[in-house]
């Protein structure tokens, strides 16, 4: 427990100075996962959606120009820092919030509060699978009924998994970065009591890194 409490303690700070080194690291053009959930997302007739793992925000703003109604998380408040000031520089800060938190944690949002939760890359950073488990059992609580999660991961295809830096439980450090890498089976475990409604495998940036790109949705 302390080996994990230390490892999220330095991913936070480390997150925290890459931000404040780097702004707008990712760039302004949202990302292809982004896009697609929105796409998703208007189809159901989604008004809200939460974002976890926001980080400087050109997905949140994406979703914010294309109509929804943001709240944005993320536990580096110099991301999230750059993520207000780039929606009030696009018009678009009445539809965001954002709230600095981490995933380990419980959402502070009431149970059935949000129509859609969208996580890039979020839920294969340095979490063990218990807290994997426990985040997604959160992202279940604050869905209403019919809500849809779409999130992506780095899977164990990726050049990375299984080099680096081990830090057990799939997770391996780059560069700084601990991931932790998905089998299908731990997909499949977090869909259950959902409707598993696709799995799609994408490659992004360098390497490439190759990643699921998983939506699913509860019962009405």
């Amino acid at each position: 427990m302390a080996d994990e409490q230390e490892l999220a303690e330095t991913q936070q700070q480390h997150w925290q100075s890459t931000y404040a080194a780097h702004p707008g690291m990712y760039g302004r053009q949202p990302s292809a996962p982004a896009v697609h959930a929105a796409d998703v997302f208007r189809t159901a007739g989604v008004r809200d959606v939460l974002e976890l793992g926001a980080g400087h925000g050109r997905d949140a703003l994406y979703f914010a120009r294309a109509g929804f109604i943001v709240q944005a998380t993320d536990f580096s408040p110099t991301g999230l820092e750059q993520l207000r000031d780039a929606a009030q520089a696009h018009g678009v800060a009445g539809q965001v919030t954002t709230v600095v938190h981490d995933v380990r944690d419980t959402l502070p949002l009431p149970d059935a509060s949000v129509d859609a939760v969208f996580a890039h890359m979020l839920l294969c950073m340095a979490l063990s699978t218990k807290e994997i488990h426990a985040a997604v059992g959160e992202i279940r609580r604050v869905l209403r009924p019919g809500g849809i999660l779409v999130y992506t991961v780095r899977h164990t295809g990726d050049a990375h998994y299984g080099t680096g830096t081990a830090h057990g439980d799939d997770i391996h450090e780059h560069g700084g970065f601990a991931v932790h890498f998905f089998d299908r089976a731990l997909v499949d475990a977090l869909a259950d009591g959902w409707t598993l409604d696709d799995v799609h495998a994408f490659e992004e940036g360098d390497l490439p890194r190759r990643l699921w790109r998983v939506t699913q949705s509860l019962p009405r």
